[in-house]
């Protein structure tokens, strides 16, 4: 928590999660504690500690430029860094204390990936031979015959779903079943004469050792990556990489459609067989997470100096308002594509344009609530409550409503809604617009409360095995401590 935390207020969190993954992965194997004891408090972690600093999560610098248009006042590099602070330290006490008595261990810390993947069902594909005994059975038979635990979902015909209850039809030479199954019945029917998997057969023993056989392991595709915007497919993911996709889990839902054809999302969980280049190319494609420890690709150690100065040279120079933080942050990237930190190719592929693209969304979305008026209607609604409540506890409120908000919506979209909101609720109530608006930006970088309210939450979702209503029963608690703690550092702090 510590170095996730401390970190993510410098670095993007979503990137914090996605090295750190691997590594808490390790530890829990080498220590034998569930991986689902520590990813969720990573997740936590990492988004409290976004809190830190201007640049810690994107929310904040949408706040900043939204709040400088609004009221004249943007954000400086560590306007709310003591905040910050106490919102991080709150948080691990929560979760060294109460918070890790109420995350489930999901995961046996006994299990292997296989085991882990033994105990959830999943989608696969497999094809019947001409010779196969199954041909001129019905799909009901040949369900009976493998057992409970393998059921066909889908027949696939020359290309063509067949529309009909797939239970009363007959099998065919050439038909491709999708189904699900347990690993152990995945095992079972690579036994099976006549049977065969669409994609290369899963091995019993992964060969993690060698350079040339596939071994098996899990990768996460990361919410809002290139990939989950280009509509990349299991088949064009195995072209790319020459892995074949087993399996896909999506949120701990049960995939009902052509693995093949299945577009990739942020956040699922891909069951692959990959080579070690295969792994090796994975662990470089910022788009995706292997949550299996792997040898690490050659980084450019040498530079590692020269990034670290230029990242601190960025933040000093916001920092002390020597320049603005875009025009900082531009020039240390110029400065680490010339110094050979970063390639001229790769600068383009480390931009997150689905974020780009969301912004210039989002943006007149604020606008629009401004010039229209909808900002000052929906104040003049809330702001009755403020005169039957003590103030201190309206801005508890409005952080919760802000928060819940965050959940339904994405967060960025949320500080576009909120802070004109915010700004004339204060106004209204006669309070500061600036403390309102350090409300909203809080609300809405600690969506705790579901796995999709912030992506680094979706990144541990499937990895941890954990359910939609684990979210709430570890985050809500913390939601409504961190209300308080936040509205009461905003009042010693500001006022309001």
């Amino acid at each position: 928590m510590g170095l996730a935390g401390s970190t993510a207020g410098f670095v993007n969190n979503t990137p914090i999660v996605a090295v750190l993954i691997p590594m808490v992965t390790d530890i829990a194997e080498r220590t034998g504690t569930s991986p689902s004891k520590l990813l969720m408090p990573l997740s936590y972690a990492a988004m409290l500690g976004g809190m830190l600093t201007l640049i810690g999560t994107s929310p904040n610098l949408l706040a900043s430029d939204i709040s400088g248009r609004v009221i004249g006042r943007s954000f400086t590099m560590f306007e709310f860094t003591q905040l910050g602070v106490l919102v991080l330290l709150t948080g691990a006490v929560y979760l060294l204390t109460v918070g890790h008595r109420l995350v489930p261990e999901r995961i046996d810390p006994d299990e292997d990936l296989t085991d882990q993947f033994q105990l959830r069902e999943y989608v696969s594909t497999v094809r019947v031979a001409d010779e196969s005994p199954y041909v001129g059975k019905t799909v009901r038979e040949m369900q009976a015959r493998v057992g409970r635990d393998f059921e066909v979902l889908r027949i696939l015909r020359r290309g063509k779903v067949i529309p009909r209850n797939p239970e009363d039809r007959t099998v065919r030479g050439g038909d491709r079943l999708l189904f699900h199954a347990n690993r152990k019945t995945l095992l079972e029917i690579v036994a099976v004469p006549g049977l065969e998997f669409a994609a290369e057969p899963v091995t019993d023993e992964p060969a993690a050792d060698s350079d040339d056989d596939p071994a098996l392991v899990e990768t996460i595709v990361v919410p809002e990556s290139a990939i989950a915007g280009e509509s990349m497919t299991a088949n064009e993911f195995r072209r790319r990489f020459g892995a074949p996709i087993l399996a896909i889990r999506r949120q701990g839902d049960r995939l009902e459609q052509r693995l093949s054809k299945t577009v990739l999302r942020g956040g699922d969980t891909l069951l692959i067989q990959a080579t070690r280049d295969a792994r090796e190319q994975l662990m470089t494609d910022p788009n995706f997470v292997l949550s299996q420890a792997v040898e690490r690709p050659d980084y450019r150690r040498s530079k590692i100096p020269v990034a670290v100065g230029i990242v601190v040279v960025v933040v000093a120079l916001a920092a002390l308002e020597v320049l603005p933080i875009v025009i900082s942050a531009l020039g240390g990237m110029a400065g680490m594509v010339v110094t050979g930190c970063v390639k001229p190719e790769e600068v383009y592929d480390a931009v997150d344009w689905q974020v780009i693209f969301l912004l210039a969304g989002v943006v007149p979305l604020g606008i629009s609530m401004e010039e229209t008026g909808a900002a000052e209607f929906v104040a003049y609604r809330i702001t009755p409550l403020a005169e039957v409540v003590p103030l201190l506890a309206f801005v508890m409120v409005f952080y919760l409503v802000t928060a819940i908000l965050t959940e339904v919506i994405t967060n960025l979209a949320s500080v576009a809604l909120m802070v004109p909101i915010a700004v004339d609720v204060a106004e209204e109530v006669g309070s500061e617009p600036f403390s309102f608006v350090l409300v909203v930006t809080f609300a809405a970088s600690t969506a705790l409360m579901t796995p999709v309210g912030y992506q680094t939450n979706l990144m541990v979702y499937g990895r941890g095995g954990y359910e939609f209503t684990d979210f709430m029963r570890v985050g809500l608690p913390l939601q409504l401590l961190l209300a308080v703690v936040t509205s009461v550092g905003i009042a010693v702090f500001w006022g309001i």
